[in-house]
């Protein structure tokens, strides 16, 4: 069966995305450090999909397999959401994207390091012109939620996902519901925050279902 138009589009910028090495090659300015091994650009793009989940970086684990939420991040994350891992990554009702396609390293303590600061000039714009079909986008972390709801820096994450309805609630285009990171290290923010549970949650599987089923 012949592509249509939107798919080829979104074919030729996934294979660029795959293809891409600047963090490797071409650090970005006031980045002492190359990307450190093998980039690995992790993303997976649709013409159908309602929902993005636009993410922070891939961990380890991804960087090894290839598949986006291939951890225990991800199981948490398919928990909220209420869906299994077959829905999940089924392009047809998910669009996931990272703020960072690739890996970015470990710090000194052995945690992740922030998306690299090369790939969200170069492709996030073109990535969401591609998919003009999204009508939810899951802005998960800090990094996700300053890009998307345009305020980087300016508030914390609890600040934003506490404020979840000012980006949900619109009138018309797409709605952004800001989620913390789905990583078993935010256990204790789940605990400090019930009401991300008690209150959030229920509208996030609502409106999934809504949009998959």
């Amino acid at each position: 069966m012949a592509l249509t138009g939107d798919e080829q589009r979104i074919e030729i910028l996934q294979t660029a995305i795959s293809a891409c090495r600047i963090c490797r090659d071409v650090p970005a300015k006031g980045i002492e450090d190359r990307l450190p091994h093998e980039p690995r650009p992790v993303v997976v793009m649709s013409s159908t999909a309602r929902i993005l989940i636009a993410g922070q970086a891939p961990g380890l684990r991804v960087h090894e397999s290839g598949i986006p939420f291939n951890d225990a991040s991800g199981d948490r994350l398919r928990q909220w959401l209420d869906v299994t891992r077959e829905e999940f990554y089924d392009p047809a009702k998910f669009a996931i994207a990272p703020m960072g396609f690739c890996f970015p390293g470990y710090d000194a303590k052995g945690h992740d390091l922030p998306p690299r600061r090369e790939c969200a000039p170069l492709w996030r714009r073109a990535v969401i012109d591609a998919m003009p079909q999204i009508e939810l986008v899951l802005a998960i972390g800090g990094y996700a939620q300053g890009w998307h709801l345009n305020h980087a820096g300016k508030q914390s994450m609890t600040d934003t996902v506490f404020n979840w309805r000012r980006s949900f609630m619109v009138n018309d285009g797409v709605r952004i519901l800001p989620l913390p990171h789905p990583s078993w290290r935010n256990s204790g923010w789940l605990k400090r925050n019930p009401w991300f549970e008690a209150d959030l949650l229920p509208i996030l599987r609502q409106s999934v279902d809504s949009l998959i089923r």
